[in-house]
């Protein structure tokens, strides 16, 4: 049994809903386009607050990413994918930054 929760959610809306049913918790969200998250995020995860929620959010289709105006772009301020934050916090990776094991790690046990 794992001491942090996964939730996996598909687009904004969604993220949104698991957000706030989630109001209280220590919260990091992974952001991608594509299928899994990364390797190295996965192998940092066990570094996870007690307690805490990780989402894996997918992003949607290439499409909707591109537009500028998008949900993601507009409202959480995300510049590409993959991105990690700690919701609430201005903590955040971008792209090449999430394949930085020690990066990831450190985000995950910084208080």
């Amino acid at each position: 049994m794992s001491h942090y929760e996964e939730v996996k959610v598909h687009g904004y809306d969604e993220f949104c809903k698991a957000v706030s049913e989630r109001k209280g918790n220590d919260i990091f969200a992974y952001f991608s386009d594509c299928v899994k998250a990364e390797p190295v995020v996965r192998g940092v995860m066990s570094h996870l607050p007690e307690g805490s929620v990780f989402f894996y959010c997918q992003v949607g289709e290439r499409p909707y990413w591109k537009d500028p105006n998008n949900e993601f772009k507009k409202t959480l301020k995300l510049s590409g994918v993959p991105t990690l934050i700690r919701y609430g916090t201005p903590q955040k990776l971008v792209e090449e930054e999430c394949f930085k094991a020690d990066l990831v790690r450190m985000m995950f046990t910084e208080d």
